[in-house]
């Protein structure tokens, strides 16, 4: 079993790398593997049209890919746990429509502004702050109401109720707005892991970073949850501690995810649940870092069916692991006759 395990990570690793060396090589632009290899060791590539490429748009989307990819697989696997629910994911409390709101309220609403304000909140910055303050303001919300809860599978409820809340606002708010302003939201909704500067891609880093490590101290709960509440209470697990600690764990990564890249579909729902077929094992150690690697592998490889040699253009990223995505949760139902 250990050697089994030893051998599927680092089949795993060695995947990753060729991943990402096939995303930044594939494009619009084909660039040969020893020209990537070059201009990643910091030697000068065969041509610099393929050096600027690849440092200044390839590599920060690769980036972006395999951190999105390792958070929102986490978040899933964390959602997945807490509330014994094969069908929950990453944005099962609302945060992913928080975010929508308060991108829909500045995107939506900035023709009711001055014209100063209006730029400002319709720059990439303004669109992170109002996304990030969106999820905030729904993660406070379902804190709250969580502490007056002591069944956890009510929090689940409460948080779909805050999802069509949000979404039912911002319906209102597209009926009412102009066919420009609704074409960007719509743009931002789809997702995009790309136009992300060095800056953001540091600070999307470090938040990610942080909400893996948190993610870290919820291993030992999680254990002890997917056996039930009762049963991780009678081991000494603190209930609520270990509830927040996840809750917190989740709205980090999604929340910042969401913030930077938009909301990205199926990439938490399906990844936990590959991780638990491929390594046979409820152990969340274990776990962790086969469901980091796999996100990143998967979202690396939906990053280059959406760049694929031949397109003139770039397919929303959101839109090809949604068609990646739901064939495999499908495929995950009906080979295990019924998800548990």
């Amino acid at each position: 079993m250990k050697n089994r395990i030893t051998f599927l990570f680092s089949s795993l690793t060695l995947l990753l790398l060729l991943t990402l060396l096939l995303n930044i090589s594939l494009g619009q632009v084909a660039i040969p593997l020893k020209d990537v290899f070059k201009s990643l060791l910091g030697q000068n590539a065969s041509k610099e049209t393929w050096e600027y490429i690849i440092v200044n748009f390839r590599l920060p989307k690769a980036i972006v890919a395999i951190l999105v990819g390792m958070g929102l697989s986490i978040s899933g696997l964390l959602m997945q746990t807490l509330f014994r629910n094969p069908l929950a994911g990453p944005y099962v409390l609302g945060l992913s429509s928080g975010s929508s709101l308060g991108v829909a309220f500045v995107i939506l609403g900035a023709s009711l502004l001055p014209s100063f304000l209006s730029s400002i909140l319709l720059s990439s910055y303004g669109i992170i702050l109002s996304s990030c303050l969106g999820s905030f303001m729904v993660l406070i919300m379902v804190l709250i109401v969580s502490r007056r809860l002591r069944d956890t599978a009510t929090i689940l409820i409460v948080g779909l109720m805050f999802s069509s809340f949000t979404g039912a606002i911002v319906g209102v708010l597209t009926y009412f707005t102009s066919a420009e302003q609704l074409q960007k939201y719509t743009f931002w909704s789809m997702g995009s892991i790309g136009n992300v500067s060095w800056q953001n891609i540091l600070i999307l880093t470090i938040v990610v970073t942080i909400g893996l490590a948190v993610s870290i101290v919820a291993l030992k709960p999680l254990d002890a949850l997917l056996l039930g509440e009762n049963y991780a209470r009678s081991m000494g697990l603190n209930i609520s501690k270990a509830r927040y600690t996840i809750i917190i764990a989740t709205s980090i990564l999604a929340g910042s995810i969401t913030a930077f890249a938009g909301p990205i579909a199926f990439i938490g729902l399906a990844v936990p649940h590959l991780s638990k077929l491929l390594f046979q094992t409820s152990n969340h150690k274990i776990l962790f870092w086969s469901t980091l690697l796999i996100g990143a592998i998967i979202m690396l490889f939906c990053d280059m069916v959406s760049q694929f040699p031949g397109f003139d253009f770039t397919l929303p990223i959101n839109a090809i692991t949604s068609i990646i995505g739901a064939p495999i949760v499908i495929w995950l139902i009906v080979r295990k006759k019924s998800i548990r």
